[in-house]
């Protein structure tokens, strides 16, 4: 056993410190013989395991741990012995914040370093990277020389700056983003009095000269309505075109990457008791080499439902829990700000806690981050429902997603319009991601205002032919609910990139710049004054509309035209969308839209009521009430579930190295024999 060193040996031996102090270690034994040396790993699968090592972004303790061929514990004891150190006991003696303060929490997470206790005029500094520490040392603080190293495993590390210095790294979390890219002016009474004050306005032009307040919101709607039309035809045009030079073009071979990227997973979870272990299972069936895969659960301090699942699911070695501090704020993106310092891995991504992702979908991101420019710093999946005929609402929703994620984001994204991201299914660049302050955590649409603070500062989004399924939301008020949340984002952030339009034209161009306010100020337009424009397909009925004498003679024949073409427009893609995703029996459906957006007119009036009473509710989006298992007893599918992740737990341990090493450099790292029972179990 590896010597720890505490502070009562220091007492003891303060005669003496030099004999604590690590000394070079001329045997320059690696890690390997050390464990083979201690009887901690077998000559064979050490063997494997360099074999991989040589092709992975991972330490090859955590490669052996991944593969269930030894213990986090015997790595830690035998890089004291490499390297002629000694442990930290940070329950025994825990960390000094003070110290902590002097790096800072953040700065301690991604270096891996925490300084611990000061000890005979020098400071203590714990590390879960040894072979890096020479190299950090030199740039340490002049409070913290002399250093010593002493020796911790990553969990402790990060389990001992959360406990000590949460508040700080919630506070941090809140405010990543720089103030002037933020939405978070809105906590101040002015931004919002000036909401109320504009409709106030409104309201009062509306009682002295009602017909001009008709007429001239009815053409500011028509002109809005125009606009997203034909920008909804070009990203069409572009999709249509490339999908036509894609399929002509021969096949490409998957690129040889010659050292394959840890991926972080962060998949935020608030009031999912239900569905965790549900998604456990799926997230089971990515076929990425099991050590190089960091899952990462993100819970709110104050959720103890969903904290208490956890607690009774055992969880798979590559799949851990990171706790959200309660505070005055508590949104998705600040949970993701939080979480982001603890991640592992160079590329990030996002998934929801109903996402069932495609198994070969982190191949792909990988292999196409590895084939683009530097430029490209997001790639977004597509998104699509696993159960698109629970309802006409759950088909009409599916025939939206189906045109915007396979048809309109792409075609815009080829015609250089700045996008905005979904919430999931996306995968950043950490370094890029971490450049920018992560996401805004006060903006309720953080994936959209993040796809745009990506372009302004010159980066690319593209996308990827991979599909995330997910539970679309069937129910009216729900519904209602998460469009109120969206549009409210969508109107702050247009608002907050709009403090200063003409750095944002400089920045976007042109057609960027006029697709920016097409896609946000366009689509708040269009549904907020969706009933004036509804209100003239009352004449064909033969009721007298108040603008009708104001519209020239022709001018009801050109409207109508505009309609028509309007919608002929909304048919074509949905139906572009629906062919590409294979749901061809949905076209029938298409018209029965003109039914289905005019809920999102009831929508945006809610948002804009919250932007002035609560910009920054977070008004939560209930899952798991049309999932794959729906109508089973919740006895039932807890049964399932647990099954599933203790079968996870152990297989995937078992089955890991093995199927790490197969033909692909990207084989699949669970047992086949898992992925059978867990496809089995999830269909029960």
């Amino acid at each position: 056993m590896p010597p720890v060193i505490s502070l009562a040996t220091v007492r003891q031996s303060s005669a003496a410190p030099a004999e604590f102090i690590p000394q070079p270690n001329h045997t320059s034994l690696r890690l390997g013989e050390h464990l083979l040396a201690a009887g901690s790993v077998k000559p064979e699968a050490l063997e494997r395991a360099l074999a991989d090592h040589a092709r992975m972004e991972v330490r090859l303790g955590e490669l052996l741990i991944a593969e269930g061929e030894t213990t986090a514990e015997d790595v830690a004891e035998a890089l004291c012995r490499q390297f002629g150190t000694g442990r930290a006991d940070f329950a025994a003696y825990p960390p000094d914040p003070r110290l902590i303060d002097v790096l800072g929490a953040r700065t301690c997470l991604k270096q891996g370093l925490l300084p611990w206790r000061r000890f005979a005029g020098a400071t203590l500094i714990a590390t879960s990277r040894p072979d890096r520490f020479e190299q950090l040392a030199p740039t340490l603080p002049a409070d913290l020389t002399p250093a010593i190293m002493v020796i911790c495993r990553e969990d402790e590390l990060q389990q001992a700056l959360a406990s000590c210095r949460s508040e700080v790294l919630a506070r941090a979390a809140e405010t990543r983003v720089p103030e002037q890219e933020s939405c978070r002016a809105w906590l101040r009474a002015g931004p919002r009095a000036a909401v109320l004050i504009a409709l106030a306005a409104l309201a009062l032009l509306a009682a002295l000269a009602p017909l001009t307040v008709l007429g001239v919101l009815t053409l500011w709607a028509l002109g809005w309505m125009l606009a997203g039309s034909l920008l909804k035809a070009a990203a069409a045009l572009s999709q249509a075109r490339a999908l036509i030079r894609d399929r002509g073009a021969p096949p490409q071979a998957a690129p040889i990457i010659a050292r394959l990227p840890r991926i972080s997973i962060l998949v935020p979870l608030f009031r999912e008791s239900a569905i965790a272990p549900r998604l456990i299972a799926r997230l089971s069936r990515l076929d990425y080499p099991r050590a190089l895969l960091d899952i990462c659960l993100v819970t709110e301090a104050g959720d103890d439902d969903t904290r208490a699942m956890l607690d009774a699911t055992p969880l798979p070695p590559w799949m851990r829990r990171v706790t959200v501090p309660q505070g005055a704020l508590r949104t998705k993106p600040r949970a993701l700000n939080y979480a982001l310092d603890f991640c592992r891995g160079s590329i990030v991504g996002i998934y929801d806690a109903e996402d069932a992702p495609a198994p070969d979908q982190l191949r792909k991101v990988v292999a196409h981050f590895h084939s683009c420019g530097p430029d490209v710093a997001v790639v977004q999946g597509v998104l699509d429902f696993y159960n698109p005929r629970a309802n006409w609402l759950a088909r009409c929703f599916s025939i939206e997603y189906a045109a915007w994620f396979r048809v309109v984001l792409p075609g815009l994204a080829r015609l250089g319009v700045p996008v905005p991201l979904g919430g999931t299914t996306l995968f950043f660049r950490r370094r890029v991601l971490e450049d920018l302050g992560g996401w805004d955590a006060h903006n309720v649409t953080e994936d959209a205002d993040l796809g745009l603070r990506l372009a302004r500062h010159g980066y690319r989004t593209e996308f990827l032919d991979s599909v995330t399924e997910e539970e679309a939301n069937c129910r009216a008020w729900p519904w209602v609910r998460q469009r109120s949340r969206w549009l409210k984002g969508y109107a702050m952030t247009w608002a907050t990139h709009m403090r200063r339009p003409d750095l944002l034209l400089r920045q976007f161009g042109p057609l960027g710049f006029f697709g920016m306010q097409v896609l946000f100020l366009g689509t708040l337009t269009q549904f907020a004054l969706m009933p004036l424009l509804w209100s003239f397909w009352l004449l064909p009925l033969g009721i007298t509309h108040p603008l009708a004498q104001a519209v020239p003679a022709g001018g009801f024949v050109v409207l109508f035209a505009l309609f028509i073409a309007a919608e002929l427009v909304t048919f074509w893609v949905g139906a572009m969308g629906l062919s590409r995703a294979g749901k061809r029996g949905l076209i029938p459906w298409l018209p029965t839209l003109h039914l289905y957006f005019p809920l999102a007119a009831i929508a945006s009036y809610k948002a804009v009521w919250e932007m002035a009473a609560r910009p920054f509710f977070w008004d939560k989006t209930r899952h798991g009430l049309d999932g794959p298992d729906h109508g089973r007893t919740a006895s039932a599918r807890a049964h399932v579930r647990v099954a599933i992740a203790r079968a996870g737990a152990v297989d995937v341990r078992q089955g890991a190295g093995r199927a790490a090493r197969g033909s692909q450099p990207w084989a699949i790292s669970a047992s086949a024999s898992w992925r059978r029972r867990a496809s089995k179990a999830s269909e029960m």
